[in-house]
């Protein structure tokens, strides 16, 4: 594990690298339209499809800064400076093939893999759902060794998904099989909890742990996402076997 010193270097460079991802987000966002007009109703900036991730971006700018704040607090800006200079030096380099690098792997691949592949194409809930679990499994056991082989299960099962949508399968199955994309999605993801499970369930404490993320990834979402969804009335990025089923909770359409 690195020492705290470290970290707290590392908490200034990773928070600004989340802020500036944050203020990409927001970017993006503003592309959305903010008002429309549907058969002749002008809706409202809160029923926006923008509001999503335009709450997401502000609160992952927010947290980058404060993560910043943190860091430089503990560690002054001369020791940021010297820092800095490090990393323009070609030591950098060597740093970056080292165990200790993983975790900034492990949150790109994450985010990059949400935003980029699994949001377009599955149904918001279950993408928040692994999302979630990936995230708070990979770092909240604070096991280097767990945090390995669950990227690695992580990534194999989205570089079948990236060949999945390459190759058009999605489409193709989805019309032989109603939600054929989302219930693999949803076969991943608990393949991916029982891998876990099957990781840490020889340590009690690994095991108190891995029950409080699944709590907090599949309670998670559903409260926020139905929020958004049915209270302000904001669809969601891609509406599938989740959304639908909820419609027919929601409307009592069985």
């Amino acid at each position: 594990m690195l020492e705290k010193e470290k970290l707290r270097k590392a908490d200034v460079f990773s928070g600004a690298l989340i802020s500036l991802f944050g203020l990409w987000v927001i970017s993006q966002a503003f592309q959305m339209p903010m008002k429309d007009s549907w058969g002749g109703v002008m809706n409202v900036w809160y029923v926006s499809p923008a509001l999503l991730p335009l709450s997401i971006g502000i609160v992952l700018t927010i947290l980058g800064l404060m993560l910043c704040r943190i860091g430089l607090k503990t560690i002054g800006f001369p020791e940021f400076k010297s820092t800095l200079r490090w990393l323009l030096s070609k030591r950098m380099v060597s740093f970056l093939a080292l165990d200790t690098t993983l975790r900034f792997y492990a949150i790109a691949v994450l985010f990059l893999t949400l935003v980029y592949v699994n949001l377009p194409r599955i149904d918001f809930f279950l993408c928040a759902f692994l999302f979630l679990i990936a995230f708070i499994t990979m770092f909240y056991f604070d096991d280097d060794a767990v945090l390995k082989r669950l990227l690695l299960f992580y990534l194999v099962g989205e570089a079948g998904f990236i060949i999945y949508f390459a190759l058009h399968l999605g489409e193709v199955v989805d019309e032989f099989v109603p939600f054929g994309t989302d219930v693999l999605s949803l076969c991943f993801t608990l393949s991916y909890c029982f891998y876990a499970w099957r990781l840490v369930q020889q340590v009690h404490e690994h095991r108190r742990k891995f029950r409080i993320s699944l709590i907090i990834g599949f309670v998670t979402p559903l409260i926020i996402g139905a929020i958004f969804k049915y209270f302000l009335m904001v669809p969601m990025p891609k509406e599938g076997l989740v959304v639908t089923f909820l419609d027919m909770v929601r409307y009592l359409d069985f």
